[in-house]
């Protein structure tokens, strides 16, 4: 579903990623881990291509995508993005939020959006918020209406950076149940977290990443019991 080949990105004199491999097959949850600073979430940016890459090469459902030969908003529909903050429009109910891009960029008719956003909201464990303004919702409730938008757009991929690090501890978990849903439903995923417990329930497969290579990646129970990497026993030892 997303292969990446030789991924290169610098800000500047600043490499933040460095010959960057790395294969998600379709139905695959794909958790990157490693500390702030290590290029988890750029990597991320550049699937989405909110940052253009310097060199390498992006597939997305067997398809090589360049900028200068597609149109990056209709690529952008197929990979849903969830960002740590959630980036809803205060001025819209939880309902006007999640129809806008099915039915301005994808020109679904109106009434089939706002069905298919009751369902969405049903399935986030939200039906009682159709009506209601952002400002009068929880961070864990406006994440899960984040993600019930960036599946209306029915993408082939969902990106999630970070999705929990802005909520209060006792809001992380009604998120991560609504991510673990998706994946028992076989939604394809990639997941920059620092939440071990669900990278390790969740993911297929995890991948270390430190100053912007790709240190280790292996099965959870595998990299997470007998890492063969120095550098990610260190990690590990001081986030576990």
């Amino acid at each position: 579903m997303v292969k990446v080949e030789t991924l290169n990105k610098s800000f500047g004199n600043l490499h933040v990623l460095k010959d960057i491999d790395l294969t998600v097959k379709d139905r695959e949850v794909v958790c990157l881990i490693g500390a702030s600073g290590s290029g988890k979430s750029t990597l991320l940016r550049c699937l989405n291509f909110l940052e253009v890459k310097d060199s390498g090469t992006i597939f997305i459902g067997g398809e090589k995508v360049e900028e200068a030969t597609h149109d990056l908003n209709q690529v952008r529909t197929r990979v849903g993005m969830v960002f740590q903050h959630f980036q809803l429009f205060p001025h819209m109910t939880v309902i006007e939020n999640i129809i806008e891009a099915p039915v301005h960029v994808k020109k679904i008719p109106k009434d089939q959006a706002y069905q298919e956003a009751k369902e969405l909201l049903a399935k986030v464990g939200l039906s009682d918020k159709e009506t209601v303004y952002p400002g009068k919702l929880s961070g864990g409730q406006k994440q899960r209406v984040a993600i019930a938008r960036a599946l209306a757009m029915k993408p082939d991929v969902m990106l999630f950076d970070e999705p929990t690090s802005a909520l209060d501890p006792e809001l992380v978990g009604e998120v991560l149940a609504t991510m673990k849903k998706l994946a028992l439903e076989g939604m394809t995923m990639v997941v920059v977290t620092h939440e071990m417990g669900f990278a390790r329930e969740v993911a297929d497969w995890v991948v270390y990443m430190h100053d912007g290579r790709i240190v280790e990646a292996g099965p959870p129970d595998k990299l997470f019991s007998s890492p063969t990497e120095q550098r990610t026993k260190d990690f590990l030892d001081s986030v576990l």
